[in-house]
């Protein structure tokens, strides 16, 4: 017996046969990649166009609608690259703020024993989910926003904030001197927090008594950075929007395209986690519950204590999904003009330097990186509450 097994050929073995395959696939699509690569260069030699990426180093030449960092026409295409990946993390980090916060309230409310509030969140629900999102951006842009007045009869709140049909302005905080030490302060309070949370948890698993966090976290996090802020002499200012001529001059502008597509996004996006939410509490036994009650917890009590936390295991891969759809979905911005990644780098510096393969691979690999940001981090957290089983 040992003799024929010594004698049996690599082929014969299931480990190395699949071993051999796996190495034959991988080299054939290398084969393929490299083939499919080399036959575009020549094809775009041939044409006289040229590749790199020595175009980002050019002046682009044309304005931008929103910039978080400085920007003009004199700056080069890589800051419309910079310009474009921060308009797309700005919409996609809000989008996903509201549309977690509306999706968790309206799927507690589908719950809701209470027969009006429970329909209008399944109104909600069936209504905006059904409707294609791209529709949903035009309604809120062309529908909405563009049907608000002129500068000259913009709707305001105590003069300092305006609504019209070019955006919203409000007041922007100027920082002065000094006010870092309040921003330390905030963050250092932040910190101290933290740790005064674990402290007090694994104090009640020691001992059972509840330590009054609510109280010290608010002193620390709001309480002492505003002592600071007086005790420096309030070192911040506030420039007020003015209307001049045909429009508003200072403050701080927030644009319609942003406006319309934010709203889209976490209206849609906040249908589908409302109903991840609904189906993760009615995954918790009624036991849970029942027990919970039972020992004289409120309400409110239970659902944050016991409820939720226990449905959040089933909650959380559909959230991921969710998140994921949503900064993928903002690349709709383009319908509206929003200028994020999709409009002002795959679009305007394409049409303009035809770097097609370079500019398409920078985009998408932006948006294949925070995808995997986002789902790592989800699987971190996933991971973190997942019930560990002894």
């Amino acid at each position: 017996m040992s003799k024929t097994s010594q004698k049996q050929h690599w082929w014969n073995n299931a480990q190395y046969r699949s071993l051999f395959f796996q190495v034959v696939l991988v080299a054939m699509l290398a084969g393929f990649f490299w083939f499919i690569g080399t036959n575009t260069l020549a094809n775009l030699d041939k044409r006289g166009i040229s590749t790199g990426f020595g175009f980002l180093s050019l002046k682009a030449g044309f304005g931008i609608l929103q910039s978080l960092v400085p920007y003009d026409e004199s700056y080069t295409f890589g800051r419309t690259f910079l310009v474009g990946l921060l308009n797309t993390l700005l919409v996609s980090g809000l989008g996903i703020i509201f549309a977690t916060i509306i999706g968790f309230t309206v799927g507690v409310a589908r719950l809701s024993n209470n027969w009006l509030i429970a329909k209008l969140a399944g109104v909600y629900v069936e209504m905006f989910r059904n409707i294609p999102l791209l529709l949903q951006i035009f309604f809120w842009y062309f529908a909405v926003l563009r049907s608000l007045p002129s500068p000259r009869q913009s709707w305001t709140a105590g003069e300092i904030a305006f609504l019209n049909i070019r955006g919203m302005y409000l007041p922007q905080p100027l920082l002065g001197e000094g006010f870092s030490f309040v921003i330390w302060t905030f963050v250092l309070a932040v910190v101290a927090t933290v740790f005064i949370r674990r402290w007090a948890k694994k104090r009640q698993d020691d001992t059972g008594q509840q330590f009054k966090m609510f109280r010290v976290a608010f002193a620390l996090i709001v309480g002492l950075p505003l002592l600071v802020f007086f005790a420096l002499g309030s070192p911040l200012t506030w420039d007020v929007p003015k209307l001049q001529g045909f429009n508003f001059i200072g403050g701080m502008t927030i644009i319609p395209e942003l406006t319309a597509l934010l709203v889209a996004l976490s209206v849609y996006t906040a249908t589908f986690i409302a109903e991840a939410v609904r189906s993760g509490i009615l995954a918790v036994s009624n036991g849970q519950t029942e027990a919970a009650s039972a020992l004289g917890l409120h309400k409110s009590k239970v659902l944050k204590l016991v409820v939720i936390p226990q449905a959040m295991r089933v909650i959380i891969p559909q959230l991921t999904s969710q998140y994921l759809n949503l900064v993928k979905n903002s690349s709709l911005a383009t319908a509206i003009g929003y200028p994020d990644l999709v409009a002002v780098f795959a679009g305007t510096t394409l049409n303009q330097t035809g770097q097609a393969i370079e500019i398409i691979a920078m985009t998408m690999s932006v948006y294949l990186f925070i995808s995997l940001t986002i789902s790592g981090f989800m699987n971190w957290y996933n991971k973190k509450i997942m019930l560990v089983e002894r």
